[in-house]
């Protein structure tokens, strides 16, 4: 991963020393802001940064309505650093736009791997759209829309494959409930989430070796489901 410049909006001032530091010794360069506003308008300072690192709990407006402004005109991507550990905080946060959330506190090497993962969604940074993927014994190609494992081609549903491919394209990043659902089945399912747990479920009985304990199609409990890399 190259060099990164790293928006931080946070108010906490050990929080941004520790990230400082922490940033910097891994090359990346980092601004600052302690409130909402300051941090929107050095969003679209140029040069832009490459990342947003956002806390909710601002002292002039919450971090939602931050990334939610944010979303009106930029891609950038944004990982919510918060303290705040409900189901329904993660959920809202990821539908208003945010790509990313962690629950403060957290490692600095768990930070690095979510920037990393960030940073390969980023639409126009020059790297060409894959279509097929090798996990090991798995491989996916979503151009020619065949699955194997060791060799041996796995029969997918048109449902099946359209939300592996969704959650494939997303590797690495948690999707919620009501992306997925309105990302495969359209906006009037956006509710139906039965839906989504049973073709979950079944792409775990075709894909894991122990469905029961899956490598790959992981629950994000409450929140949603993560297609895990390595």
């Amino acid at each position: 991963m190259s060099d990164l410049t790293i928006l931080l909006i946070e108010d906490d001032a050990p929080m941004r020393r520790f990230l400082r530091a922490s940033l910097s010794l891994s090359g990346h360069a980092l601004i600052e802001a302690t409130t909402g506003r300051e941090g929107l308008a050095a969003a679209a300072a140029h040069p832009h940064p490459d990342i947003i690192l956002l806390d909710l709990g601002l002292p002039d407006m919450d971090g939602l309505e931050v990334t939610e402004r944010l979303r009106e005109w930029t891609r950038t991507p944004i990982i919510v650093l918060s303290a705040r550990e409900k189901e329904h905080d993660k959920v809202v946060a990821l539908d208003a736009g945010a790509d990313d959330y962690l629950t403060k506190p957290f490692s600095m090497a768990e930070l690095l791997a979510r920037i990393r993962v960030a940073r390969r969604h980023v639409p126009g940074n020059g790297a060409k759209e894959e279509s097929a993927f090798d996990f090991g014994d798995l491989k996916i190609d979503l151009g020619r829309r065949v699955v194997t494992r060791r060799g041996e081609e796995i029969r997918l549903t048109p449902i099946e494959f359209k939300l592996l491919a969704t959650l494939v394209r997303n590797a690495g990043r948690v999707m919620t409930y009501q992306q997925l659902l309105k990302e495969v089945w359209g906006l009037r399912y956006a509710s139906q989430k039965q839906y989504l747990h049973v073709y979950v479920g079944h792409l775990r009985h075709k894909l894991e070796e122990d469905p029961t304990r899956p490598r790959f199609l992981i629950t994000d409990a409450g929140v949603g489901y993560r297609f895990k890399v390595d």
